[in-house]
């Protein structure tokens, strides 16, 4: 028996649980599907004890999707993103400049909050929506587009039918596949380690990026935690070098990263495990098929720089809720206006953040002097400085 809904959305990480909300909200009916169940809970020894920072075009998508005033409550704002240069001959900071959102925007530039809380949010929003079903354990095993309809086949047996196709079924998109979409994909060999720290000094709602080699270092403010100021870190280094960290001992780990931190927020202490991640920068051939849509890291990865990665992909969802009407969900002009709409931005975007991190992994000094002369121009001269800021959050 064939189940028939509007839409399919592949994948139940953040993106495609924010997509079966954002539609189901439009009174589509969806099946989300993903054959691992969401882990909710940070003390899960699978969490994604990564962060979010939802930047300030985002809002307006997950306002449509029911999910903001869910996020909200437990968010924090990022004022200031601090950008510090460490790449003398001693561990010291050298140059550091604030980019602060009070100088574009009478709103912070984002807001942060942890990728578990995320997950639990966006489920309970699904079982608010009667029309929509989430199905975890289940993944899509087969694809068979035509003119008419997308027929998806169910890791448990069943087969579905549907108008529309989202595909949001990370970098290895099996629906990708099926439809033969080619990806470039970059390399640094690096890896980035991702946990939480409390430290005796308050963050004060700002980011601070620390550059030094190997990538950054950055901290991302969170709210308090046991009565004490806390961040979230992002440290991208090295393949090797991530792997001789990760397993280090964590009084030699907290060590080792007080140094790294320049000590700009004080004495850090670990406050979660330590986890790995892959750093690579992916972007898909084209970004529609017939009956389907690629969105987040089924079109597009990015290093963790700049907090581009969700928001892009966010972006992608906007898209397809601006263009889809009852009457053209899922038909070829709507797909290949979605493809113009959001590909050349993308390749824009993932040629930048690579160039960014490729300068962050910097080690020679005399190039190290030139990214810290970089930073210096950029800061000071204002319309370059505004320019930045405003391209880097996506408002004009």
């Amino acid at each position: 028996m064939r189940e028939t809904v509007d839409i399919v959305v592949s994948g139940g990480g953040i993106a495609g649980l924010t997509a079966a909300a954002a539609f189901g909200s439009q009174g589509y009916s969806v099946l989300c599907v993903d054959p691992t169940p969401p882990v909710m809970a940070e003390a899960d020894p699978s969490s994604d004890l990564r962060t979010t920072a939802f930047l300030q075009p985002s809002v307006k998508i997950l306002e449509t999707a029911g999910l903001w005033h869910r996020f909200a409550a437990h968010a924090t704002p990022l004022q200031v993103m601090r950008i510090v240069d460490a790449g003398g001959d001693t561990h010291e900071p050298r140059v550091s400049h604030d980019f602060n959102a009070a100088d574009i925007s009478d709103q912070p530039f984002g807001w942060n909050l942890p990728n578990w809380l995320l997950r639990r949010e966006c489920v309970a929003r699904l079982e608010e929506l009667p029309n929509v079903t989430f199905r975890p354990g289940v993944g899509t095993k087969s694809l068979l587009t035509r003119e008419t309809a997308a027929l998806i086949g169910l890791s448990d047996g069943t087969s579905v039918s549907a108008r529309l196709l989202v595909a949001a079924d990370g970098r290895n998109s099996p629906m990708r596949a099926a439809l033969g979409i080619g990806v470039r994909t970059t390399r640094f060999g690096q890896k980035a380690l991702a946990f939480a720290v409390t430290h005796p000094m308050p963050h004060d709602n700002v980011s601070t990026e620390i550059h030094r080699s190997g990538g950054p270092f950055t901290l991302v403010p969170l709210p308090d935690r046991d009565g004490k100021p806390c961040s979230a870190i992002v440290w991208m280094e090295t393949g090797p070098e991530v792997a001789r960290l990760a397993a280090l001992p964590d009084a030699e780990f907290e060590a080792e990263m007080n140094i790294r931190s320049c000590g700009v927020l004080g004495e850090l202490r670990l406050a979660t495990r330590r986890t790995v991640w892959p750093i690579i920068s992916q972007i898909a051939e084209r970004f529609n098929g017939e009956r389907t849509a690629l969105m987040a890291e089924a079109a597009h990865v990015v290093p963790p720089i700049g907090a581009q990665g969700l928001n892009m992909s966010l972006a992608d969802l906007t898209a397809l809720v601006d263009l889809a009407t009852p009457d053209n969900l899922g038909s070829a002009e709507m797909l290949r206006a979605y493809h113009r709409r959001r590909y050349p931005d993308v390749a824009l975007r993932v040629a930048g953040v690579g160039m960014l991190n490729r300068a962050s992994m910097i080690a020679a000094q005399p190039m190290r002097d030139m990214r810290a002369r970089m930073l210096d121009m950029m800061y000071s001269t204002s319309p370059v400085r505004h320019a930045l800021m405003k391209m880097g959050i996506g408002v004009s």
